[in-house]
């Protein structure tokens, strides 16, 4: 990721940079302001197959590649935004409040402690869960508020939301790599 600001910003003056939606998009956590990296072609295959995997499960919920989320303080934009149908926006708007479940995969130049800070900064502000997949350990990380973080490894069920009837595997989601 990329930084540009030696001093913190607000999420107001984030929001007027006219910049933000470049490819690979911006975001604001904690004051800092960052560009998401390129993704790899592993990491937009995972991005693909998650959100059509979601959205096939036929749900309440839908999943979006690359969506802008306006929390409180924050401006992140998750590798996948699972939201109720209720809170999809009716113009091109960003989502206003934190993504339902957050699901980021690591980049070989990323930064995992960046990427939990971003997990936690939209627990805090009421998503229900988010993954953190590391494609080169083979493990995702599943955080739910309240909870001891999960390393779900191999053949342990994936937790997902209650109204998505989605039965996945890290062995699964990391299959569709070696196609």
């Amino acid at each position: 990721m990329v930084s540009t600001a030696l001093q913190p910003v607000t999420l107001s003056e984030f929001m007027q940079l006219h910049n933000i939606e470049e490819s690979p998009a911006w975001e604001l956590l904690n004051g800092q302001v960052l560009q998401k990296p390129m993704p790899t072609f592993y990491h937009s295959l995972l991005q693909k197959y998650l959100v059509r995997a979601i959205d096939n499960a036929n749900s309440v919920y839908e999943a979006f590649p690359e969506l802008r989320c306006i929390l409180s303080q924050n401006s992140v934009v998750p590798d996948i935004t699972i939201i109720h149908h209720s809170r999809i926006p009716l113009g091109n708007q960003p989502i206003q409040g934190a993504p339902d479940w957050i699901i980021e995969i690591l980049s070989i130049d990323q930064s995992v402690t960046k990427l939990i800070s971003k997990i936690q900064a939209c627990l805090a502000e009421g998503t229900q869960l988010g993954w953190l997949i590391d494609i080169q350990e083979e493990v995702i990380m599943v955080f739910v508020p309240n909870q001891p973080l999960l390393l779900a490894r191999a053949d342990m069920a994936l937790t997902v939301l209650d109204e998505i009837a989605l039965q996945l595997t890290p062995n699964q989601v990391f299959g569709w790599l070696k196609r």
